[in-house]
């Protein structure tokens, strides 16, 4: 048996004893292992789920363009597996697309060469998804020599939220632009404060306002629209709109472009944003209030001056206001309108005073009024017959707000007058058709309104032509065959024109067929209309023919007469110059010497007939003028010689009467062409005449002047005068006061002779004259 020794034993021992050891720790450490094992396999197992869970997917691209790529990458691609390069990411209708797929492989190339990060957003076809691909170099141990770790994001869902909230942010950009472009462009102030309630913005209004240069200078500096009011500031007053949390708006003065103006500044919390705030100029309104305070008190008393009754109304039937002439109308006592009665209480008094119309069922009447304040639109309008004979017109007016306007005029007087009309109406249709004149009433646009029996009958026209209103083209028409010249009945039409349009009278005349003559005419009423009026006048007619056969006869009776006047004018002339000349002789003692009584005999023959003589010559001159034969010389006549001979030849009839002459002859009265006796014989029968009705002692003037136009002689006196029909007669050689006013004895001839010489000059003879005060005579002569 083999020994070992104890060294050897210790070795065995030791050896044994480490591998033991060695043994227990295998051991260990294989349990250790173990658990560390299903740990990281739990681990692993976790992450698996984790990123098969995760909304990312993670692919791995090696150095030779190998993809490993999880199902779910394949699925959101379309495909029925994995691919395996990147340029199996492009397929026919699935997968990416060429443009995508030629980029993403770019990027990757990029970061297999320089390791730069990458993001790229595609889109898959054949469907709506979005991917977004993130790429880095991968670890080595994953992927060595260049390899890229993808991750892939399904982005759909967030694109889609991008886009909403990209479009959503450019609408609220749009919005707040054009909020500030209104802003910017409103007529009033407009501000906003910080959370520090400082001035942070201000529109173009406020800085027109505060009269800054710009809007970075207003907010800069700090310049407020309006000053402390009442003991509050700007700023506290925001403040207090911000603590509040509700707008608040006050009325403060401010000077805006040197005018003083009231403002109503309104502050409006925004939050943490701050304050809002704008500036309206009510300046404008709060005149217009008092202006349209004045307006409703000017109203109230102008409608309590009108004749008309007026009640207003407000929403709750309650009476707001009522003017005197509706009080004193319904009997109502101020005190008692005062009270501002409604409605129903006002229908009770009116009740109470008898002034509303009879009415059986007074609750349902006044229901059916108290309805009108419901009424949307439309005025109501009602007459009212009050107990007495008294009427009323009611007008109603439902208001806007709710009220209503009564207004009550009383046409008792109108329907007097409506009814005196009428009795008006029949009286004068009565005494039209009485009148013995035709009468027809044409309208402004030629229809006949009114007509009379007369009218009707002288035409001839039937009552149902009539009737119809027929224009007056129709009317002359038809009357046309009637006229003894049908023509003539276009008159009619164009007097009834005149009439209605020029508005002017015009008449004339015609004759009918059956032998009768009219006289008509057209004249404008007032109202535009014209009268046409025809009168009978076939029975004045034939006195007319016979009145005018008259006057020839008295014509031709009168050439008789003055032809006879003249002849025997000549006739008296041959025995009345045998008288004067044996007169003469007698008288120069031819046959003898008279005695004293037949001298005296002699001397009254010798007057009488140079009387006589004269006489004869102015019935001659008359009758020659009449017959156009009165001789006239034309000669150069100088009429301031001519008028110093007539007055001195009156010389001796002057001193008899002891009448004051007063003869005023200037230079300038020059001279004329004419016949010198005649011109002479005019003065001498103003001088005598004049001469001769002068009481003694009374007053006579002769004067005479000129121009280069033509000379004047007047002849005065201060005699007894003529009175109106006195002046009318005295320049006719047949009436008696030529007689009573000649004093030569004759047949008054004076002034007629005087007249007819100044006439047969070109000259006119004037006469003035007036009862106690005198008479004067003019002559004015042309120069030629």
């Amino acid at each position: 048996m083999l020994t070992l020794s104890h060294g050897v034993a210790i070795l065995i021992g030791a050896v044994m004893a480490i591998w033991l050891g060695l043994a227990v720790w295998a051991v260990t450490a294989g349990l250790t292992l173990q658990r560390r094992s299903r740990t990281l396999i739990t681990q692993a197992n976790q992450l698996g789920q984790l990123l098969d869970a995760s909304p990312a997917l993670s692919l791995i691209v090696k150095s030779d363009g190998r993809v490993e790529a999880p199902q779910r990458f394949a699925d959101w691609l379309g495909f029925s597996k994995s691919p395996n390069f990147l340029t199996d990411f492009v397929g026919l209708g699935v997968g990416l697309t060429e443009h995508d797929a030629t980029a993403l492989s770019r990027d990757v190339a990029a970061a297999q060469k320089t390791g730069r990060s990458f993001t790229r957003s595609v889109s898959a076809q054949g469907s709506s998804r979005t991917m977004i691909f993130k790429g880095s170099a991968a670890p080595q141990n994953l992927a060595p020599n260049g390899g890229v770790v993808l991750w892939v994001f399904d982005a759909t869902d967030s694109e889609k939220e991008i886009a909403r909230l990209t479009g959503e942010a450019d609408r609220l950009k749009r919005a707040f632009e054009t909020l500030s472009k209104l802003i910017e462009a409103a007529p009033f102030p407009m501000w906003h404060r910080g959370a520090d309630l400082r001035l942070a913005m201000v529109n173009s209004a406020y800085v027109r306002a505060v009269e800054a240069k710009s809007a970075d200078e207003a907010v800069s500096k700090g310049l407020e629209l309006a000053d402390a009011s009442g003991g509050i500031s700007p700023m506290a007053a925001a403040a207090a709109a911000r603590e509040a949390g509700d707008a608040s708006s006050r009325i403060v003065p401010a000077t805006i472009n040197g005018e003083r103006r009231s403002l109503r500044l309104v502050d409006v919390p925004l939050g943490d944003a701050g304050v809002a705030g704008y500036a309206i100029d009510i300046d404008e309104v709060e005149k217009a209030r008092a202006a349209f305070r004045r307006f409703a008190e000017t109203q109230r008393d102008t409608l309590d001056r009108l004749s008309a009754g007026v009640a207003q109304f407000d929403a709750d039937r309650s009476l707001v206001f009522c003017n005197r002439p509706f009080q004193m109308l319904f009997a109502l006592k101020p005190e008692w309108v005062a009270e501002r009665p409604d409605f129903d209480r006002l229908l009770d008094r009116m009740r109470e005073a008898n002034r509303i119309p009879d009415t059986r069922d007074f609750p349902a009447w006044r229901t059916e009024r108290r309805d009108w304040f419901k009424r949307a639109e439309g005025a109501i309008e009602e007459n009212w017959l009050i107990p007495g004979g008294q009427h009323l017109r009611l007008l109603a007016q439902p208001s806007p707000d709710g009220g209503l306007l009564l207004i009550f005029e009383d046409r008792t007087e109108q329907a007097q007058l409506a009814s005196a009309r009428d009795t008006l109406l029949r009286v004068r249709t009565a005494t039209f058709d009485s009148l013995f004149e035709a009468i027809g009433v044409f309208e402004s646009d030629g229809r006949l309104h009114l007509w009379n029996n007369r009218f009707r009958e002288i035409w001839a026209f039937d009552e149902d032509f009539l009737a119809q209103h027929p224009r007056v083209d129709t009317l002359a028409e038809a009357a046309a065959p009637k006229l003894a010249t049908p023509s003539r009945a276009a008159l009619i039409r164009e007097l009834v024109r005149s009439a209605t349009a020029d508005r002017k009278l015009r008449s004339g005349r015609f004759a009918m067929k059956d032998g009768r003559h009219f006289e008509f005419a057209a004249v404008p009423l007032p109202d535009g209309n014209a009268l046409f009026t025809m009168l009978d006048i076939t029975d004045s007619r034939k006195v007319e023919r016979v009145l005018r056969d008259r006057a020839a006869a008295l014509e031709e009776a009168d050439k008789v007469k003055t032809a006879f006047v003249a002849n025997m004018s000549y006739e008296l002339r041959t025995p009345l110059t045998s008288i004067q000349g044996f007169a003469e002789m007698l008288s120069m003692g031819v046959v003898g010497d008279l005695g004293p009584q037949a001298k005296e005999y002699v001397d009254a023959i010798l007057e009488s007939s140079e009387r006589l003589g004269k006489l004869v010559d102015n019935v001659l001159d008359l009758t020659q003028n009449e017959v156009g034969g009165l001789p006239m010389e034309r000669k150069t006549v100088d009429l301031e010689e001519l008028t110093r001979r007539a007055g001195g030849a009156c010389a001796g009839l002057i001193n008899a009467k002891q009448i004051e002459f007063v003869s005023d002859i200037h230079d300038n009265v020059g001279s004329t062409s004419g016949d010198a006796k005649r011109l002479r014989q005019a003065v001498d029968h103003l001088l005598r005449n004049a001469l001769t009705y002068t009481p003694d002692r009374g007053r006579v003037l002769l004067h005479a002047s000129g121009d280069e136009a033509g000379a004047v002689i007047v002849v005065s006196d201060n005699g007894p005068g003529m009175d109106d029909t006195q002046k009318a007669q005295a320049l006719d050689r047949f009436s008696r006061a030529g007689l009573l006013r000649e004093g030569e004895g004759g047949a008054g001839l004076g002034l007629p002779l005087a007249k007819q010489f100044v006439e047969a000059h070109g000259g006119k003879l004037s006469l003035m004259s007036e009862p106690g005060v005198g008479t004067a005579v003019k002559i004015e002569l042309p120069r030629g």
